[in-house]
């Protein structure tokens, strides 16, 4: 009989990891996904100010996120000031509208410089601008968010905007996954194809006819111009993270939700959907 050296002996199989074709751990993305919209939904319908209080924490985890993807390119954002003077935009917004937010906007800014001022010359410019681009990306989106949410039928309105968004990826991911074989942007987002796409239009037409014909009472038409916007805009949005974290030289902006990544990577498409979406209800559809 002969004995086979550790060198010769077969490896054990390695277990395979239960992730989609897409990349993602499904199951876990699923019930993550489910968690974040009860939590959504709970925070909407019990009181305003609690939403309020929900969007803020999401953006100031977003920005922690960002500012730790952009120290890998050693870009410093003055995180301090720009969580104060955001949150202080979120709820300006909601006590006195876009004035009050606007003032809260510029003071911010020029909070973000005085508080940069203090390391020196080098890098000011680079992480000063770093500050601001994430002052805008991040809290000047959600303003949109509480402009929504204080009508008097705000909560709806909220998730006529949110089903229309999560819709748009639901369906790029199923027909990205079965149908997929045209890239749509293969330098920035290789998994990201045309057949996708049509699969978000499809979802996302379909989430906004029902989300404004039945919560707002509003035009069956009006749900396809916010399907459609929702998807043009979300794809822009996700396009537009992917490219950051392409130019940064990472996957994800975080670890922090299990077949996601970080909450960036679920909020890149929602803070880009939140202008257009304010102002397609706010045109079309009348406060119930």
């Amino acid at each position: 009989m002969t004995s086979e050296s550790p060198a010769e002996r077969p490896e054990p199989p390695v277990a395979a990891e239960k992730t989609s074709r897409a990349g993602r751990n499904l199951p876990a993305s699923i019930a993550v996904g489910l968690g974040l919209v009860g939590m959504v939904l709970a925070a909407l319908f019990i009181q305003k100010q609690v939403f309020i209080g929900v969007v803020a924490i999401a953006l100031g985890i977003g920005l922690f996120e960002l500012s730790r993807a952009f120290s890998t390119a050693r870009i410093r954002i003055p995180v301090a000031p720009v969580l104060v003077g955001g949150t202080i935009m979120l709820v300006g917004t909601y006590l006195g509208g876009m004035e009050t937010a606007s003032v809260a906007l510029a003071l911010t800014v020029i909070g973000t410089l005085v508080w940069r001022l203090s390391d020196g010359a080098e890098g000011f410019v680079r992480d000063s601008s770093a500050g601001v681009f994430v002052l805008g990306y991040l809290f000047l989106m959600g303003t949109f968010v509480i402009l929504m949410l204080v009508e008097d039928d705000g909560p709806w309105r909220i998730v006529a905007f949110i089903v229309a968004t999560i819709a748009s990826d639901i369906g790029g991911y199923i027909a990205g996954v079965l149908f997929g074989k045209h890239p749509m942007a293969p330098t920035i987002s290789p998994k990201k194809s045309w057949e996708g796409f049509a699969g978000s239009l499809f979802f996302g037409i379909a989430a906004g006819i029902v989300t404004i014909t039945y919560a707002l009472d509003g035009d069956w038409w009006v749900g396809i111009i916010l399907g459609v916007a929702g998807v043009v805009f979300a794809t822009l949005g996700d396009l537009s993270e992917s490219l950051i974290k392409r130019d940064l030289g990472i996957k994800d902006m975080g670890d922090l939700l299990p077949g996601h990544g970080g909450l960036m990577d679920r909020l890149d498409s929602l803070i880009a959907v939140a202008p257009i979406a304010w102002l397609i209800l706010h045109a079309l559809v009348p406060v119930t």
